[in-house]
């Protein structure tokens, strides 16, 4: 793996044997830092957020998920 800085972009080079699921996430987790880089939320609020949508997934899957 090699890592360059140019004026303009990080480049990052990867054995072509590198899992595209480890890159995906890699990617994902990129993605998310910069996402949340300014944010001025609080972790409560984030996990007040969290529980919130992950209760109206739930109510919104439960019926498929739960059959008799």
């Amino acid at each position: 793996m090699t890592i360059e800085r140019t004026d303009k972009e990080i480049i990052i080079k990867l054995p072509a044997t590198t899992s595209t699921e480890d890159v995906q996430r890699l990617l994902d987790y990129l993605s998310y830092k910069t996402a949340v880089e300014a944010s001025k939320a609080k972790q409560e609020q984030v996990d007040q957020l969290a529980r919130e949508v992950n209760k109206g997934w739930w109510e919104s899957n439960k019926d498929k998920l739960l059959r008799p």
